[in-house]
């Protein structure tokens, strides 16, 4: 259970973009995202800035983008960004077979040598402390220009703090992505936790 209520969409009109705009990219408006209605500059702040890492005009799949999110915040241990993350790549075209073996991606000949170092990166950048060593960084640029890689770690970095706030507020999962983790994730160890 939430330890914050969300704020009701309708007594916040000055925020109506953010929530369209949030609400155009998932499919639905997070809890996440109401609950930082209650300081309406963050959340204001928060939208631009997810809309540029996450949104159109980046260099990096968005695809790829959402893998990313999920391997950080399964290394975090977020299960409500796991749950979101998993069901947007999906949105994002992503197939079921490819999302379920994500932590199987060293492995799986699912992933290129790009994704791999991609998701290595994103695997030990959420740890803590940091694992990602120089060769971690060194195998990425290989296969990634310096603005991608910067985007790859923009999503690393914007997932670190939602899996923070998430964790934190123990924030109410969705329907949607509830049921797409319970589908998809559950037999990997996924369940909503603290999230229910």
């Amino acid at each position: 259970m939430t330890r914050i209520t969300q704020i009701n969409r309708s007594s916040v009109a000055d925020l109506e973009p953010v929530f369209a705009m949030t609400e155009r990219a998932m499919g639905f408006v997070p809890n996440s995202v109401l609950t930082m209605a209650h300081w309406p500059q963050l959340l204001q702040t928060f939208g631009a800035f997810a809309g540029t890492v996450l949104g159109p005009g980046g260099e990096v799949d968005a695809g790829l983008k959402q893998l990313i999110a999920f391997v950080v915040s399964n290394a975090s241990g977020c299960r409500y960004c796991q749950a979101h993350t998993s069901h947007t790549a999906e949105r994002r075209g992503v197939g079921a077979a490819k999302i379920e073996a994500a932590f199987e991606f060293e492995t799986s000949e699912l992933f290129s040598a790009a994704e791999r170092c991609a998701l290595r990166v994103a695997a030990r950048a959420g740890m803590v402390p940091n694992a990602v060593a120089d060769t971690d960084m060194e195998q990425l640029a290989a296969h990634f220009t310096p603005r991608q890689i910067v985007e790859i770690v923009a999503v690393i970095s914007l997932f670190g703090y939602l899996n923070r706030w998430n964790d934190t507020m123990a924030t109410t999962l969705e329907a949607s992505p509830q049921a797409f983790g319970a589908a998809h994730l559950a037999e990997h160890g996924w369940a909503t936790g603290k999230h229910a």
